[in-house]
């Protein structure tokens, strides 16, 4: 079901996304305390042995590594960057605003990660209802962001939005497109005052939800 409107999907630059991430970024777009805080969400919410599929990844996806993985698959934008992530046993390259269908088999999916990655995306219900496709019966997406983003590549929908009304638009996409209402996860840490760090850690935002 549609949930966005042409002004909503349309963004700064137009240009072909794989222009943009043509040259790899072997940087942390997260600050530590995100990383460490979504590391542990993983290591609760994910049983081992486990088919996990990181959407619009990079050299990192946070996995914990004492867990016990049946398969990790990977998809970005640049080859360079998959190519550096140790954890994925296989890995494609596509562009889901040019292209949303996943070449996966249905069913095949336990979980499903986005990290920093849904605020990019321009045709977010179809790509929810793939999604939904290759999940198991049991399956769940995980969809974590913060309040950063390369901004002129993000949709309107995301640049003019409060944080808490990403919130709802992510819920909105997933349950009218498939998903059952999912569990939200907010953490705020605390500015630090020290004189080494002043500056506000990055807020956490998750959505967990499983298929209908």
């Amino acid at each position: 079901m549609e949930v966005l409107n042409n002004y909503q999907r349309k963004k700064l630059d137009e240009s072909n996304d794989e222009e943009f991430y043509s040259e790899p970024k072997f940087v942390y777009h997260l600050d530590a305390n995100f990383r460490q805080y979504l590391s542990n969400v993983y290591n609760k919410e994910i049983s081992d042995y486990s088919t996990v599929l990181d959407l619009m990844s990079s050299w990192d996806s946070y996995l914990p590594e004492e867990k016990k993985y049946k398969k990790v698959i990977g998809h970005g934008l640049n080859k360079q960057e998959l190519e550096k992530n140790k954890i994925f046993d296989s890995y494609w390259i596509q562009n889901f605003n040019l292209n949303q269908e996943i070449p996966l088999d249905s069913g095949t999916v336990d979980y499903c990660l986005m990290v920093a990655a849904w605020q990019y995306l321009q045709y977010p219900e179809n790509l929810s209802k793939e999604i939904v496709r290759i999940l198991s019966s049991q399956g769940k997406i995980m969809i974590s962001f913060s309040n950063r983003a390369f901004w002129h590549k993000a949709p309107n929908i995301w640049t003019t939005s409060t944080e808490e009304e990403r919130i709802k638009y992510v819920r909105k996409v997933l349950i009218t497109n498939g998903f059952n209402e999912p569990k939200i996860i907010k953490k705020f840490n605390e500015t630090s005052l020290s004189i080494f760090n002043f500056l506000n850690k990055d807020p956490f935002y998750c959505l967990i939800a499983t298929k209908e």
